[in-house]
């Protein structure tokens, strides 16, 4: 039998082993997006869940941010190829925001301020997978970044964290969104190179 000292945990994992196949590691925070970022006040700022019975939970920045929040760390992985290890946001869980929700949809359409939208299937923003995310680094969220609050589903491709999110849809059939009408894979797992149709 081996003898291991207390402590000890291996040979240190390389950043690479980390990564999805095809991606690189950047240690700034590329800002890329579809239009021109929005200018979102808190003021004005709603999100809302709207069951597929026509059902709607909304709430305002401060019932939002009266909310259990968390935070998380996690890696993101962009389609363009960049990833970025061990981010830090904070935010609310989905799990939270769907509590109250009856539903027996499969599926997510997400809206964005500016008009974005991104389909996800439900079960991906649920268990602890999926956040509405309104700061970074311990900072309030940047435009740029999707401030005041994006959504956050870190285990797919980063085009499906919609920036300016302002609301999901429960659906009970799929709907493709901006991207995925365009040639983008319908799901985005990174670790599969979910990049494009047919990927």
């Amino acid at each position: 039998m081996g003898i291991v000292s207390p402590g000890f945990s291996g040979r240190r994992r390389a950043a690479s082993e980390h990564l999805p196949p095809g991606q690189y590691l950047v240690t700034d925070f590329p800002v890329l997006s579809a239009g021109p970022t929005p200018k979102v006040d808190t003021g004005s700022w709603q999100f809302k869940v709207t069951a597929e019975s026509g059902q709607v939970q909304s709430w305002d920045w401060a019932a939002f941010q009266a909310l259990p929040s968390e935070d998380i760390t996690v890696d993101i992985h962009c389609v363009t190829k960049w990833s970025k290890l061990q981010t830090s946001w904070r935010g609310v869980s989905l799990d939270t925001l769907l509590a109250q929700a009856e539903t027996s949809a499969e599926y997510v359409l997400a809206h964005s301020y500016g008009g974005y939208t991104t389909n996800l299937p439900l079960a991906d923003l649920r268990d602890g997978q999926a956040w509405i995310a309104y700061e970074f680094d311990g900072e309030p969220l940047d435009p740029e970044h999707g401030g005041p609050a994006r959504l956050l589903v870190p285990h797919l491709y980063f085009w499906k964290s919609a920036k300016w999110v302002r609301g999901i849809d429960l659906r009970d059939t799929d709907q493709p969104g901006f991207w995925e009408s365009l040639g983008y894979h319908n799901y985005g797992d990174p670790w599969r190179e979910q990049r494009y149709w047919g990927d």
